[in-house]
């Protein structure tokens, strides 16, 4: 897993193939969130979710999830994500839910956590975004980095009003 480490314990965790072009979603921004060296956060990412990051979740007091996804509103959906009993260990089916549920498992706790959707248009084999997740990339990371700044300022996530500003 590609890590970039600035300490902390806020961890925003992203996912995908920068290869299948708006799928590299994820990747681009936690690139981008660990450019900018925002002490107390820890941006990871890789091609796809793994066992080995409920170890990483495990020492998180909150977390964020950032993936391409391929409906849905522009230019970002986010929702609230809590541990779920269905495990599958197909990599085709090991979803955030599951992760959260295999730290739960492992750890005996699993962060606050929050899944940031970026819509994504294209999918197909080629690197590089296209121009609307471009947008939709530098949207989704203003929001992060003011969700991470409440955080920081003790704010919860009620209180940060989150829900509206997506």
């Amino acid at each position: 897993m590609g890590a970039e480490k600035a300490g902390g314990r806020l961890l925003v965790l992203g996912w995908g193939n920068p290869g299948r072009r708006d799928d590299g979603l994820g990747p681009a921004i936690i690139e981008e969130l660990a450019r900018l060296g925002i002490p107390g956060v820890t941006a990871e990412s890789d091609y796809q979710l793994s066992l080995e990051a409920a170890a990483d979740l495990a020492e998180a007091e909150k977390a964020v999830f950032v993936d391409a996804a391929l409906e849905g509103p522009e230019p970002f959906e986010v929702r609230r994500l809590s541990p779920s009993a269905n495990i599958s260990f197909s990599t085709h089916a090991f979803g955030p839910e599951s992760l959260l549920a295999v730290c739960e498992e492992a750890y005996r706790r699993a962060p606050e956590t929050l899944l940031v959707g970026v819509r994504g248009y294209e999918f197909d084999i080629a690197e590089g975004l296209t121009s609307g997740a471009q947008a939709n990339s530098r949207a989704a990371l203003e929001f992060i980095m003011r969700l991470i700044q409440d955080w920081k300022e003790g704010r919860t996530w009620q209180q940060a009003n989150w829900e509206r500003r997506s």
